[in-house]
């Protein structure tokens, strides 16, 4: 008796990586500060068409034209002063001293405090504007008067707030799937191969019964958020290596191109660079070298794209990147959990506020990549602690479906989400080796 065929259901992929490439950029030994520069110009054409909506009634300043118990708004970007903000000449003289170096998760302190400025100055800020929240690159508009010390005393504050979002289509009648996973780790000596394989086996449909395998056959696109390979630790010490220690360093990518070899054949599979992975280290990452993937790369399913990374599948428009973002905001600032932060960087239309101050980024000079020009649908974030999702909407109606993506080496956990519905669920794999 001939078997009922299962035919995997397509979508149509649109890249929007352009913004995120620096092949055209000439670096002619520029400084940092054009890009806040160009981010302040940017943002601040923006809020000034938001004013009229928020405080009609109350005149716009500049830092140098405030006026002492006058009621004003001024916009501008924020510096946060940080009593622990590690310092390059305190991490000199400590490496040079006896006392070893302590590593802090976060470098936040109750005496740290926020300042505004713009290109005619800089005031000290206090009143209502939580210094735990923001950090170094935020552009707000803010509500207040100038006090006899000399500070501004906040009120009120605005931010970007969400961008307009392009309307989702009404007609997806069928589920459709896409996968995410970040954190590999292939190479590394605690990883579990097997887990992995499972999780290919699954996707391609080569497990499970056909109730399984028609559920495979929605899965439109994978997505790999960056950290897939990592390095042996103690090879990379600027030395130079021997033909051993050259195939040591190759290994993990090697077996990473046999199993992405197995996705690619099935499914089209988008996967990002991240901070363990062989890619330039400042945001935006490029695309890692398809030569590193003489296998996957032979198949035209097979995409490697930025870190940032933007998409539209069937018009549904993703934005995510390998965690970078997210992890710097947790060093600097506070919040309840990594969701937020996710969620105050599209209030605040900026991917990577912390960037150039304590995130690498490339120095350009009349544009600033990570602005967030159109809500997305989706936007996920890779090498979580734990899975997590949120939908949050908009003050115009935006509907947004926030996604934290865990490492896989060390949870287990892909996550899966219907772009029908914007519904996900953790997709979970488990295997006991028994020495």
């Amino acid at each position: 008796m001939e078997k009922n065929l299962l035919h995997r259901k397509q979508s149509l992929y649109q890249s929007l990586d352009e913004n995120f490439g620096i092949q055209k950029e000439v670096y002619r030994g520029q400084q940092y500060s054009q890009i806040y520069f160009a981010r302040l110009h940017l943002m601040r054409t923006l809020l000034y068409s938001l004013i009229p909506n928020w405080k009609p009634h109350l005149p716009v300043c500049t830092v140098l034209g405030l006026e002492e118990g006058k009621d004003c708004i001024i916009v501008g970007t924020l510096y946060k002063h940080m009593k622990l903000k590690p310092s390059i000449l305190d991490e000199y003289s400590k490496e040079r001293s006896v006392s070893p170096l302590v590593q802090r998760h976060n470098f936040m302190h109750l005496d740290d405090n926020l300042v505004l400025e713009d290109e005619s100055g800089r005031v000290k800020l206090s009143g209502c504007l939580l210094p735990s929240t923001y950090v170094t690159g935020n552009i707000i508009a803010l509500h207040g008067k100038e006090t006899s010390a000399g500070e501004f005393l906040v009120e009120d504050v605005l931010e970007a707030g969400l961008p307009q979002q392009i309307e989702r289509p009404i007609q997806l009648g069928e589920d459709k799937y896409v996968v995410f996973i970040s954190g590999l780790s292939v190479g590394r000596s605690s990883s579990n191969p097997l887990q992995f394989q499972l999780l290919v086996d699954h996707i391609t449909g080569h497990l499970g019964d056909e109730k399984e395998q028609t559920i495979a056959a929605q899965i439109v696109q994978v997505v790999i958020a960056g950290n897939s390979v990592e390095v042996p630790h103690g090879l990379l010490n600027g030395q130079n290596l021997g033909s051993k220690d050259q195939s040591r360093l190759f290994e993990p990518i090697k077996e990473l191109d046999i199993l992405l070899t197995q996705i690619a054949a099935s499914i089209p599979l988008d996967i990002m660079p991240g901070s363990s992975d062989p890619a330039n280290f400042s945001l935006p990452q490029q695309p890692l070298h398809r030569c590193l993937f003489p296998g996957s790369s032979a198949y035209n399913t097979f995409r490697s794209c930025t870190n940032p990374h933007c998409f539209e599948l069937d018009n549904i428009r993703f934005l995510g990147t390998s965690g970078q973002n997210i992890d710097d905001l947790g060093k600097y600032s506070e919040a309840n959990n990594n969701i937020d932060f996710m969620e105050r960087t599209l209030r605040w239309r900026h991917l990577a506020p912390t960037a150039p101050n304590t995130l690498g980024c490339y120095p350009f000079t009349d544009r600033d990549p990570f602005y967030v020009e159109t809500c997305p649908h989706v936007y996920f974030v890779g090498n979580q602690d734990k899975y997590e999702s949120r939908l949050i909407k908009g003050s115009e109606g935006q509907m947004v479906m926030l996604i934290c993506i865990p490492r896989f080496a060390e949870t287990g956990v892909a996550v899966v989400l219907n772009i029908r519905n914007l519904e996900c669920h953790m997709l979970s794999f488990a295997t006991q080796i028994h020495s």
